[in-house]
């Protein structure tokens, strides 16, 4: 069996911009194309205009490289960061095929390539190239576990009966989790929504090419299926339950599991208490994860993600007018002046699931952790693993949230994983850490 072809939808807009570095066809094209051209909609059809010629489709156009993996693309302003703190926008170069479909009035681009040339991109797109060499195939693994459990999902779903939710809303609460099901005309999404993808972008190295040959076809498996591997920068020193992230499904996979060799002295870890949740927060335990090491840090920590240090333990703070114009902002919802922050439900992390928060016009549960992360904060907290610490000064009302992590904690720990791998530990063993009850499979 041979390495399955995916598709990742890369940069939706109005208009895209992008340059054909090589000779490519497509079935309405009259003569080979290269160069730069614009994409853009019309009466809805596609239009594709280089220089003075115009293509006309209908609702899709592919281009395919004459000569292969020689060939290649650009797409220019491509956003990266959706909604992070590292947002920008930057020009992209892939190989493989590039389709154009229109989606809600917009036209999306979209990468055709096999899933093996996929991962090259996506371990130096989510963590540095220069990484050791049992971190990258344990993060190859993970990748290409994660993206067939996700392709084999969307199959599932379209041969479904029922709709797919993730929102569930009553008058006192607001349930929703954040995972890839909205996307039904490709397999996964470029940004951190699904797998960071920036294609040849993000140069890769022999060391990530020896990573992926060394695992080619190489999973990871529980009772038969293909696990649904997540992970994220940091756990902070305890990982989460797959059911208190997204939908309330169990994986024997992905349960609670301390980030250490031994049990850390001193604390009590059953962190769906509060007073053990805040005790943990404030402490600093030991964890693999639990480390300042420059060098470490930056085999997992691209450019972008080195401009934030404080990942273990952080704090932000608010004013209470900040913080209700903020919730406002980013909740929609007018709470009018709010006056507290409730923790309802812990998960196993320490992670805040149901946040009562309190307003003088009105109070709402919300949750899960990622709609959580996404209202408290610009573009997202690093986790919901907080405590909130409420003051008064001659300014008036604060709020002080004290953190502890960076993600949503299911899965494997990058910053963890990077550390067991400077100290030796094999790609087996740091997998088997972070997803007890899997087993590696080769499957193509």
């Amino acid at each position: 069996m041979n390495a399955p072809e995916i598709s990742v939808g890369i940069v939706s807009g109005s208009e895209l911009s992008f340059t054909l570095n090589g000779k490519y066809t497509c079935k309405t094209c009259e003569v080979t194309q290269t160069g730069k051209h614009t994409a853009r909609i019309s009466n809805g059809r596609i239009i594709i205009v280089n220089g003075e010629q115009a293509i006309e489709a209908e609702e899709e156009v592919t281009f395919t490289p004459e000569e292969g993996a020689s060939s290649g693309f650009t797409l220019h302003a491509v956003t990266i960061g959706v909604n992070f703190h590292w947002q920008r926008d930057e020009d992209q170069s892939f190989t493989g095929k590039l389709k154009f479909i229109i989606e809600e009035g917009k036209l999306t681009a979209v990468n055709i390539l096999s899933v093996e040339d996929y991962l090259l991109s996506v371990i130096s797109s989510e963590m540095s190239a220069t990484s050791s060499s049992e971190l990258l195939k344990a993060h190859a693994v993970i990748s290409r576990s994660w993206l067939l459990a996700q392709m084999d999902k969307t199959a599932k779903l379209k041969a479904g009966a029922e709709k797919y939710t993730t929102t569930f809303i009553t008058g006192k609460e607001l349930t929703k989790w954040y995972d890839r099901e909205d996307h039904s005309n490709f397999d996964v999404c470029a940004d951190d929504h699904c797998q960071r993808y920036q294609g040849i972008t993000m140069a890769s190295t022999p060391e990530v090419e020896h990573a992926i040959n060394e695992t080619y076809g190489l999973v990871l498996m529980h009772g038969g299926a293909v696990c649904d591997a997540r992970f994220y920068k940091c756990c902070g020193g305890i990982t989460e339950l797959f059911e208190n992230v997204w939908e309330p499904v169990s994986h024997p996979y992905l349960q609670m599991l301390i980030d250490n060799d031994r049990m850390p002295a001193g604390f009590e870890t059953d962190l769906t208490r509060e007073e053990n949740a805040v005790m943990w927060i404030k402490g600093n335990p030991p964890a693999f994860c639990n480390t300042n090491d420059r060098e470490i840090l930056s085999q997992v920590l691209n450019s972008y993600d080195q401009e934030t240090s404080d990942f273990f333990r952080w704090k932000v703070s608010y004013t209470q007018q900040e913080l209700s114009d903020l919730v406002r902002s980013r909740s929609g919802i007018d709470f009018g002046l709010i006056t507290d922050l409730e923790p309802l439900s812990r998960g196993v992390s320490g992670r805040i699931i149901r946040l009562k928060i309190k307003g003088d016009k009105r109070e709402l549960i919300i949750g899960k952790e990622l709609e959580i992360r996404k209202s408290l904060s610009k573009s997202h907290l690093y986790s919901s693993a907080f405590y909130v610490e409420k003051s008064v000064d001659a300014t008036g009302a604060r709020f002080i949230l004290h953190g502890a992590g960076w993600g949503h904690g299911a899965g494997l720990c990058q910053i963890g994983a990077a550390v067991m791998g400077a100290r030796g530990y094999s790609y087996e063993q740091i997998l088997m850490h972070y997803f007890k009850n899997a087993y590696l499979k080769k499957i193509y």
